[in-house]
């Protein structure tokens, strides 16, 4: 796993990096474990659009990822390490002694031929899937659940990982990559290690074309709209924004504006994320 820095050969290249993929073991896709993956470009069922600067991009198949991880007590064997283009994360293909094959979001010191586990009773280490209860404190995890048997919602990003702190009553005490510590449920399960592709956070674009590929559209700051299109809007040549603060596309202030609305989770919250 490195980075390539490419020659300057023009404009676009000059501070351009990619993957080298040395990790990557196999090239073409479980044919069993992919499906088409249809591009929204940001629209709802009415066609409206929902998410702007989305659309266009690669057309690209989606791989099945094993979130869950309910094969529990059968032991697996790492077949190979794939990229995905859907996520920033390597994915394992895992072959069960039953003969089922899954993918899995691939840790950073797993390597093929190494055998997986989930269940109470796995051993501790990267690729095993077990309860927060049985896990000691301390061990770096991620792929963590949030509701016992929903499947791992938490840390899926390449290079993240969390950390268990302590465990109190029915409750784990867990560092999330932000810095926000949470309680989660000892009965809720969490992959241990580190996810791999450590080196993504360094990528250098480069160009604007890459990001296109990727499905991104571009964004046009809000001084240079109109007046009916945002708040910054209008005025001859380059002008000041004409109010106290910045504002959003809709009204709402950009500065210091709670919008995260009261849900039940935050008693959880012990410690908010640091700005």
């Amino acid at each position: 796993m490195g980075l390539i820095k490419y020659k300057p050969t023009s404009p676009g290249r000059r501070g351009m990096s990619g993957y080298t993929f040395d990790e990557i073991t196999k090239t073409e896709p479980e044919k069993s474990l992919i499906t088409p993956r249809k591009v929204a470009a940001g629209r709802n069922n009415r066609g409206v659009i929902t998410i702007r600067r989305q659309g266009g991009g690669v057309k690209q198949m989606l791989r099945k990822i094993d979130f869950k991880r309910d094969k529990i007590g059968v032991p697996g064997r790492v077949a190979a390490i794939e990229y995905d283009p859907n996520r920033t994360a390597r994915i394992a293909l895992i072959v069960y002694a039953d003969g089922e094959k899954r993918y899995i979001l691939a840790p950073l010191e797993l390597k093929v031929g190494d055998i997986i586990m989930s269940g109470e009773n796995a051993e501790v280490k990267p690729g095993n899937h077990l309860p927060l209860k049985n896990i000691p404190s301390g061990t770096l995890i991620h792929n963590i659940e949030l509701q016992k048997g929903r499947g791992g919602q938490l840390v899926r990003s390449a290079g993240e990982s969390a950390r268990l702190m302590v465990k109190e009553g029915g409750y784990a005490l867990v560092r999330l990559p932000s810095s926000e510590l949470r309680k989660i449920s000892i009965e809720c399960s969490a992959t241990i290690g580190q996810i791999g592709n450590i080196e993504h956070a360094n990528i250098s674009l480069g160009k604007a074309g890459r990001r296109r590929l990727m499905g991104w559209r571009p964004k046009s700051r809000g001084s240079a709209l109109t007046p009916r299109d945002h708040p910054h809007g209008g005025g001859s040549g380059r002008c000041p924004i004409g109010m106290p603060g910045p504002k959003s596309p809709w009204g709402k202030p950009t500065l210091g504006y709670k919008t995260r609305k009261k849900k039940a989770s935050d008693k959880l919250i012990v410690k908010r994320r640091e700005k």
